[in-house]
């Protein structure tokens, strides 16, 4: 028997996959099951302590966010280097504008209170309470007033009327403060205590649905009691600030004191001297201050007088202070001065770059040149086209193109007019029957109950009729949007020589530094906005730190100045870098829904921008993401719209408010609310223009196209061998058109192929049969931009108009 051999596995053999462990391999697949304990103790160890940071970094942070909080309300009316805390008292009704009841019992709260007054309201300091309170009264009806209190003041007390609550002119200013910011808040209440209690229930009930509109977790307070008035200002004290992020980039002050300096009677302009505390960012005598109503000034220096109400010094009773007026200081510290300007880096009052005329010019023609090129416009205009041979005698006979338009017969014209005029009456008939019939129904929502005797004393006519044209001409614009009826005295090549076709509105290219106005040549433009403002804002400081009691003294200040001292409160804006240049401002703004007056285009507004107020005519563009935005006529009342005018620069964010002005009454209201969408010269601005046409003759997919063109052409004479006079027509109008697509409102696309007649009528192909009611349309475009209608100097408008409709809960604005 022989000898056995193994079997030994061919290349045949079956192969297993092995196990698949997953992605992440674990301790035990990696050592094979051997894990030795210093190991294991090791990474239980180092998660716990990874679990015990976490914890740790948590609980810092929220140490941290207490520390700051804590910090923010010891720099609010402290004793230490904080400026006083300002309250400005908002009455919301007529029946509370007086306020001195309220004052007085603020004032009496502790009998060792620091009264301070000054020009623009008082400063209490209350020692026990370690807390100084500025309270600033504005008046009711002046409305520049309370929004200037505003801008400055940490808390709005909002008083309301026991019976009526908020009145229309309450409800408009509720509207500009939200739209401005709103820092802090408290309601109150006074008089209840006039009425039955049951009926004081019912009247805080709906006291408190009114203030839950706008502000949900806010509650009203009562103060008929002096402990009520206690109460109120600790909670004041210590409430929640919310941050007004404008206000908090610049510096600011509100002005306590003012002393005008002058050499001599005669001169214009002196040095103002303003004292206050510093708020927001530090303030710099290199920068440049700002004063509503007045303008943009440099500074000479910045001094240190002594606190006029610190808690330090002696006290003295509040009826004490109240009695007499001169000014109580509580430090004997000399005045020393902090800052004095640098001319070489101290900021410029230059607002305006200075164009070259020359530049990119050619040079001026000589009067030889001029007289040369008239003469060869003049032979040109009297140059005849006649056969050749033809003598001057001959030649008189021969027609030219004007003399032979008014030589057609009647005939020829009946056959291509045809009661041309008498269907375009028709049409004209039934626009104007239906814009009527809208300007009526305007008109019927506005009516009210007036004095019949005295009903005409304030009537303007002129200014209804004004007006009357605005209603009929938005109303026209909204059944027939960008649609315009085509000249008939003029050329249409000629009406719209600035417009354009373009293929596509979005995509179409459009160069921004096309035929630019010569007023770009005066303003200013950055190559990247956002950019320069964060650059600005992160500049280093040193600057006077905000909660220092400052005497800042103004250099080349007008006289006028003493008659802006009239309007109470003062306040005084530090500018950052650049924001004194002038450029080209967007603000994205909504109208109002008090508002139902037309707003067109280039109508003067009273302008809100922030912390300051000017006048301009701003042009409305539609508020979208593309490279080219759509002029809107007027100011739509059911979309956001961006208003763009020849402005100062203002960085994101800042509030904007718009007013419309009557000069003649004094009178303003409120248009729109909105804030500041950046600086951008280069923003493309196009109008668009539709010419439209109705279908004369239908051939499939061939049409006789009739009142978009009406030019009955020109005369022009040619000579061939075979027919030695020629004349034919040249359609000037159609021609010029002629490589403009059109389109339908039932969405066919064409072009024009050829004229026919004499009176506009043209031969166009589109992609598809027409239908006889449809109509055809050419989109036209140009840019527009904005005119140099800036002006800093305020019309005399000091009371604010009734809203013309009552705002219902949906549509006020919270």
């Amino acid at each position: 028997m022989g000898e056995q051999v193994p079997h030994r596995p061919g290349p045949l053999k079956q192969k297993n996959k092995p196990h698949k462990c997953g992605k992440h391999k674990t301790n035990r697949s990696q050592d094979k099951g051997r894990v030795g304990p210093k190991a294991a103790a090791k990474s239980k160890k180092s998660v716990s302590q990874r679990r015990s940071d976490r914890r740790n970094q948590m609980k810092q942070h929220r140490r941290n966010k207490r520390i700051a909080a804590m910090q923010e309300k010891r720099t609010r009316g402290g004793q230490e280097g904080a400026p006083p805390h300002i309250i400005a008292l908002i009455p919301l009704h007529a029946a509370v504008a007086d306020r001195t009841d309220l004052i007085r019992r603020l004032v009496e709260v502790e009998t060792d209170a620091i009264v301070h007054q000054h020009a623009s309201g008082l400063t209490v300091g209350y020692p026990k309470m370690k807390q100084r309170f500025t309270i600033v009264t504005p008046a009711y009806f002046d409305l520049c007033s309370l929004l200037d209190a505003c801008k400055v003041a940490d808390t709005f007390v909002f008083l309301y009327a026991p019976i009526g609550h908020v009145d229309s002119f309450g409800e408009i200013l509720f509207s500009c403060l939200l739209a401005q910011g709103v820092p802090a808040t408290a309601h109150v209440v006074q008089g209840f205590d006039r009425f039955p209690s049951k009926r004081q229930t019912n009247m805080k009930k709906s006291l408190q649905k009114v203030v839950e509109k706008r502000f949900p977790s806010d509650r009203i307070q009562i103060l008929d009691r002096d402990s009520d008035v206690a109460s109120f200002l600790r909670r004041v004290a210590t409430q929640k600030t919310k941050h007004v992020h404008w206000r908090d980039k610049r510096p600011h002050l509100l002005i306590e004191q003012t002393q005008f300096q002058c050499d001599s009677e005669s001169e214009e302009f002196g040095t103002l001297s303003v004292s206050g505390y510093v708020r927001g960012r530090g303030l710099s005598v290199d920068g440049l201050i700002h004063l509503p109503e007045l303008g943009d000034f440099q500074m000479r220096k910045i001094d240190a007088p002594p606190d006029p109400c610190s808690l330090k010094g002696r006290r003295l009773s509040a009826a004490e202070t109240m009695e007499t007026d001169d000014v109580v200081h509580m430090a004997t510290e000399d005045v020393r001065t902090l800052q004095e300007a640098d001319p070489s880096n101290q900021e410029s009052l230059d607002c305006e770059a200075v164009p070259d005329p020359m530049d990119a010019e050619q040079t001026w023609p000589t009067d030889e040149e001029l007289r040369e090129a008239e003469a060869r416009m003049q032979s040109k205009t009297e140059k005849r086209r006649v056969p050749p041979g033809t003598s001057e005698y001959q030649a008189t006979w021969i027609l030219t193109s004007d003399q032979e338009d008014e030589s057609e017969s009647e005939s020829e014209e009946s056959e291509y007019d045809g009661g041309l005029e008498t269907e375009f009456e028709k049409l004209d008939i039934e626009m104007n029957s239906q814009v009527d019939d809208c300007a009526s129904v305007v008109t019927e929502m506005t009516t009210e109950e007036f004095n019949d005797a005295k009903y005409d004393d304030n009537y303007d006519q002129d200014k209804e009729m004004r007006q009357m044209e605005k209603i009929k001409a938005e109303k026209e614009n909204e059944m027939f949007p960008d649609e315009v009826d085509t000249p008939l005295h003029i050329l249409a090549k000629t009406r719209f020589a600035r417009y354009r076709g373009l293929k596509s509105f979005k995509s179409s290219p459009w160069d921004p530094k096309e035929n630019l106005p010569s007023d770009y040549a005066r303003i200013f433009q950055f190559e990247d906005i956002r950019r320069t403002r964060k650059k600005v804002l992160a500049a280093p400081e040193n600057a006077i730190q905000p909660g220092w009691y400052v005497t800042i003294h103004i250099a080349n200040v007008p006289r006028s100045f003493s008659e802006a001292q009239q309007k109470m409160p003062l306040v005084a804006f530090g500018l950052l870098q650049h924001e004194q240049k002038m450029s080209v401002v967007h603000f994205v703004v909504k109208k109002h829904p008090s508002n139902s007056v037309s707003v067109k285009s280039k109508d003067s507004l009273l302008i809100h921008c922030g912390f300051r107020r000017f006048t301009a005519s701003p042009i409305y563009s539609q508020h979208t993401n593309s490279s080219k935005h759509k002029f809107e006529r007027f100011l739509r009342s059911d979309a956001v719209s961006v208003a763009s005018v020849f402005a100062p620069i203002t960085f994101s964010p800042a509030p904007v408010l718009l007013f419309s002005f009557d000069a003649r009454t004094g009178e303003q209201s409120l248009v729109a609310t909105g804030s500041v969408l950046g600086v951008d010269p280069d923003r493309l601005i196009i109008k668009k223009v539709v010419l439209s046409g109705h279908p004369y003759k239908i051939h499939k997919r061939s049409a006789v196209i009739r009142y978009m063109f009406f030019d009955r052409g020109t005369y022009t004479m040619k000579v061939d061998v075979f027919f030695p006079l020629c004349i034919f027509r040249f359609k000037a109008d159609i021609a010029w058109f002629k490589p403009v697509e059109l389109h339908t409102k039932y969405g066919r696309r064409g072009h024009i192929k050829d004229s026919l007649g004499t009176h506009g009528h043209m031969k166009c192909t589109f992609d598809g049969p027409l239908k006889p009611q449809d109509t055809i349309c050419m989109d036209l475009y140009k840019r527009v931009y904005p005119k140099w209608t800036y002006d800093k100097s305020l019309p005399t408008c000091t009371a604010t108009v009734v809203p013309q409709k009552p705002l219902d809960d949906e549509e006020t604005m919270s």
